[in-house]
Parts: C-alpha cells; sequence; structure tokens
C-alpha cells in the first residue's frame, strides 16, 4: 500500500493587530479636515456679508427716506435728515415699549419738522404701528400706517394702500391738523363726540390711530424744544 501524500492546507493568519495611536491618527486627521472646512466657510461667509452688506444698507436707507417721504416731502428739509437724529426710550405716551429714533428736519439750519413712531395698542387686531411729521409751527404734517392686522376688506383702510377711496384717503383727514383747530379732546372719531370720521362698522381701527396720532402729536408738541437740542446722535430722557 502506497503511502498517500497529504497537501497542507493554507495557514490561518491571525488579524494584524492595530497599530499603537492608528485611531488617534484619524481622529485628528477627521479634526483637521473640519477644522479646514470651518475655516473655508467661515472666510466665504465673511466675504459674502462684506460684498452684500453694503446692498442691504442701502436698500435698508432707501426704505426708510421712502417712509418719511409719505409723512414729509423732501422740500420741507435741506439737512441730512437721517443723520439729524436721537434716541427715544420706550415712551408709553407714544405707545412704544421698545426705544425708537426721532429725526429731525432742518431747513436753512431752524427747526422744519420731527419725525418719529408711535403704535395704538386698542386696534381691532392688536397694535398698529405709525409714522408722524409735526411741524415746528405746531400742524401734523401727515401720519401713516406702517403695520397693522386689522381686518382686510374691513378696517385695513386706515392703510391708504388699502384704502378704496384713492383719491381722499380716511386718513388723508389728518394733514396739517394741530391742537388749535382741533382742540385735544377732539381728537377721537365723530362717533365718540370727534372731529374725525370713520367707516360705517368698522369704527374700531379709526378710533384707535385717531386718538394715538392725537396723544403723539401732543407729546412731540410739548417736547419739541428739547427734542430739538440734543446733539445728534444723543439719547433723550424724560424729565423726572
Amino acid at each position: 500500500m502506497s503511502d498517500t501524500q497529504l497537501t497542507p492546507g493554507p495557514e490561518l493568519t491571525p488579524p494584524a493587530a492595530p497599530k499603537p495611536g492608528g485611531a488617534l491618527r484619524i481622529s485628528l486627521r477627521t479634526a483637521m479636515i473640519l477644522l479646514v472646512f470651518s475655516l473655508v466657510f467661515t472666510a466665504l461667509m465673511a466675504e459674502v456679508y462684506q460684498i452684500t452688506q453694503p446692498v442691504l444698507q442701502a436698500s435698508a436707507l432707501d426704505a426708510k427716506r421712502r417712509l418719511i417721504g409719505e409723512v414729509l416731502p423732501a422740500d420741507a428739509y435741506d439737512n441730512g435728515l437721517l443723520d439729524d437724529a436721537i434716541e427715544l426710550p420706550p415712551v408709553p405716551e407714544l405707545g412704544l415699549a421698545e426705544p425708537t429714533r426721532l429725526y429731525r428736519a432742518r431747513k436753512d439750519g431752524k427747526p422744519a419738522a420731527l419725525v418719529l413712531e408711535a403704535a395704538a395698542l386698542d386696534g381691532y387686531s392688536g397694535e398698529i404701528r405709525l409714522i408722524l411729521a409735526v411741524r415746528a409751527d405746531g400742524r401734523l404734517a401727515a401720519v401713516r400706517v406702517t403695520q397693522h392686522k386689522e381686518t382686510p376688506g374691513l378696517g385695513d383702510y386706515i392703510d391708504p394702500k388699502k384704502d378704496k377711496n384713492k383719491e381722499s384717503p380716511w386718513i388723508a383727514q389728518f394733514d396739517n391738523r394741530d391742537l388749535v383747530s382741533t382742540p385735544r379732546e377732539k381728537w377721537r372719531v365723530k362717533k365718540d363726540g370727534g372731529a374725525f370720521d370713520q367707516h360705517t362698522g368698522a369704527t374700531i381701527s379709526a378710533r384707535a390711530v385717531t386718538k394715538a396720532t392725537g396723544r403723539a402729536l401732543a407729546w412731540a408738541l410739548d417736547r419739541s424744544y428739547r427734542l430739538y437740542d440734543i446733539p445728534a446722535g444723543g439719547r433723550y430722557e424724560e424729565k423726572q
């Protein structure tokens, strides 16, 4: 009987043991990749910000000029209106719970008008924001609604853009009014014994705007000398 030669099978090689520090190197490499990515992304965002920021600022200034232009014509002043501004603290009489800016219009170096914000807190659907211009002679140049949530087609006529009467919008009745020809107690709608019209069935919105406008006009006139005298960039503080 012949001997049978057995062919040895492949040897099983145990897996190589991980090199010391291998996991640490992988973690460091991952961290470096993330760091480089973060730096590149931050640099790109900074560059985009540098490019777009002047455009956004210019757009915001144009929007502010247009808004002011709705209550005070450009020929009423010759100073840099947006630069001649002061900060107002929260003023309850104006319905404002946060600081705002007040702009001073001047012509030939003399006071021409104050442009300020106010709010009616008792609108039908909440707060109604306003901007108004008060001339140095005591007249209200104009007032406009800048923000509201009044019912479309019913109470939103307080905004001339929504008022169906384009030739004589409701809010135009405030133009050039003062506290002499229209005493403070008459800054109410006619339904309440005041001097201002309202639309039938939508009195609440008109009532809120009328009262807030009268309060803001009286507040500005009572403090006009002080408001004009504060250096640009300064802050007005109520006397205790």
